[in-house]
């Protein structure tokens, strides 16, 4: 077996990636994704779902990624691989999870970008020039679609700059991103901090059920997705084993804290008469754009044009590093033989050129039947975390396959930290509701018409990269996915049909995870596949040290 660590290092060889990213590359590129959109409506849509107990839900939401976000700083140190969470599975299950996870990993990476179009073009509307780029339902206008579609174009421009270019535009753009929304907490606070507005109407209005539903349908998991984005481009870091851990855990931190003080901040500084009438009537002059209304409505007028500045900027960062993500998604998949050869090209720069094309052309199409911000963030916030599922149990499995595997950061208590983190990713997918999950279960059977019937015809022409669909070790995958669908049809979050009560529905997805957890880990690909995987991979893409 060629081990790991004796892979040779590929710095700028033709037709592979370039190694050019450093540990702040990594890292800004996590923080750039995580601080997006979300922070420009998270608040205010949250605490419309569950009042001043909205900060509840963040720090739950918090804790949530946070545990995902440990077990993927472990495996993308032990496997510094391009697009790593749609391969871990690929490594642990064979070819049918890895190419199911695989998908819900491309279709999580291919929709943020469009979603963050369509926040700058909503911020956009404050100014006169731009207000006919939108109906007044917020969807867009034939003009409005012309310039997302060449908003998008911009974001592919940048990239085939190649990844140094792109680590220091994004760099340069996260500096600002950080630095807004810490100027809005502190100046807004410093002369607008009203306790009693936690209280005064009632801390928790919507019970339990808001707090918890606020999590998925509002936009705080939407908000906190992007520490992934180091672990997609461990194939371009110039030391994965180093940095990927740190990246990971360092953008997590920030921008957890960042969130948590926004809300804070969000609900303390309101004038009382704009939720008199109760926190889901929430209303005041300039709402549409919450932070920089609500600086105009406590006289900041200055910071009210920074923040509509920023409306373009942060969603604009956001969307450039997932155009780079979806690229190395397909880059990939394709490596795995899910998706065509050509997903593999790259250009002198090491830019894999026909996955951002495809990416370009995936996000112009998403405009048609999601033209507005709020119709797309509960599908990507449940396709996001389904993707996040996949390494908790990817985990189980190297800890019992490959336990003498060198990770240079090792998760502390990861025998019972996999199997949570897996059960708070069900939950968060759960309380999406009915109306997101039906949509994403039509989604993940388009992926599987279109991955399959590649699979089917590269496995009837017997091309070498034709993948292995080992049925025994993803038995558990259908299982999985039904059960899921069916416990959200009878639950009681967003149209589902009620049957299972408030806590016992809690109880029944835990205990399901849990199943499925140790059945993934007891169907698993033995050992030697799995090493076997690993090779085929790493001789041309991990470096030596």
């Amino acid at each position: 077996m060629v081990s790991v660590d004796a892979a040779p290092e590929r710095k700028g060889a033709p037709g592979g990636l370039r190694r050019d990213v450093g540990l702040i590359g990594l890292m800004w590129a996590s923080v750039g994704s995580i601080i997006g959109s979300g922070w420009l409506y998270g608040a205010q849509e949250a605490v419309g779902a569950a009042g001043p107990a909205a900060v509840i839900s963040w720090v739950i939401g918090a804790v949530a990624i946070v545990l995902l976000a440990l077990v993927h700083a472990e495996l993308g140190g032990m496997f510094p691989v391009a697009g790593g969470t749609a391969r871990y599975p690929h490594y642990a299950f064979g070819g049918l999870a890895g190419m199911s996870f695989g998908w819900f990993s491309w279709l999580q990476a291919a929709t943020v970008a469009p979603i963050e179009v369509e926040a700058m073009i909503g911020y956009a509307g404050h100014w006169s020039w731009a207000r006919g780029l939108q109906h007044a339902d917020k969807t867009l206008t034939t003009s409005g679609l012309l310039v997302a579609v060449a908003l998008m174009a911009v974001f592919v421009i940048v990239n085939f700059l190649g990844v140094r270019a792109l680590a220091h535009t994004n760099s340069a753009a996260t500096w600002w991103k950080i630095a807004v929304p810490l100027a809005a907490i502190f100046v807004i606070a410093a002369g607008n901090f009203h306790p009693g507005n936690f209280t005064s109407e009632g801390f928790a209005p919507f019970g339990a059920k808001g707090v918890l539903s606020a999590i998925s349908t509002s936009g705080i998991i939407f908000a906190l997705l992007g520490f992934e984005q180091a672990i997609q481009l461990a194939g371009e870091s110039r030391n994965p084993r180093r940095d990927l851990p740190r990246a990971t855990l360092g953008s997590v931190a920030i921008g957890a804290v960042i969130y948590v003080l926004l809300q804070i901040v969000f609900v303390a500084a309101l004038p009382h008469s704009a939720f008199a009438h109760g926190w889901d009537k929430l209303d005041y002059p300039g709402i549409s754009g919450p932070w920089a209304g609500l600086a105009t409505l406590v006289g900041l007028g200055w910071l009210s044009v920074v923040l509509y500045i920023d409306a373009v900027v942060s969603p604009g960062g956001t969307g450039l590093i997932y155009t780079t993500a979806t690229s190395r998604v397909s880059y990939g998949l394709a490596r795995n033989g899910y998706a065509p050869k050509a997903f593999e090209r790259t250009d002198r720069n090491g830019v894999p050129w026909f996955g951002l094309a495809m990416s370009f052309v995936t996000g112009v199409i998403c405009f048609l039947p999601f033209p507005s911000w709020q119709q797309l963030v509960g599908f990507i916030t449940s396709a996001s975390v389904l993707m996040y599922a996949g390494a908790p149990l990817a985990y189980g499995v190297f800890a019992d396959r490959l336990p003498h595997h060198e990770r240079p950061y090792r998760l502390p208590g990861g025998t019972v930290v996999a199997p949570l983190s897996f059960v708070v990713a069900n939950l968060i997918i759960y309380w999406a509701g009915w109306h997101t999950l039906w949509r994403l279960g039509v989604a993940i059977v388009l992926g599987y018409l279109l991955l399959g019937g590649y699979a089917r015809y590269a496995i009837g022409k017997g091309l070498p990269d034709a993948p292995r669909l080992d049925w025994k070790a993803a038995q558990w995958l259908p299982v999985y996915l039904l059960g899921m669908g069916v416990i959200s049809w009878q639950g009681g979050f967003g149209g589902g049909q009620g049957r299972i009560p408030l806590w016992w529905d809690i109880l029944l997805v835990a205990a399901f995870s849990l199943v499925v957890y140790y059945w993934a880990r007891a169907s698993a690909s033995p050992a030697e596949e799995i090493e076997r995987s690993i090779d085929e991979i790493a001789v041309t893409e991990v470096p030596a040290h």
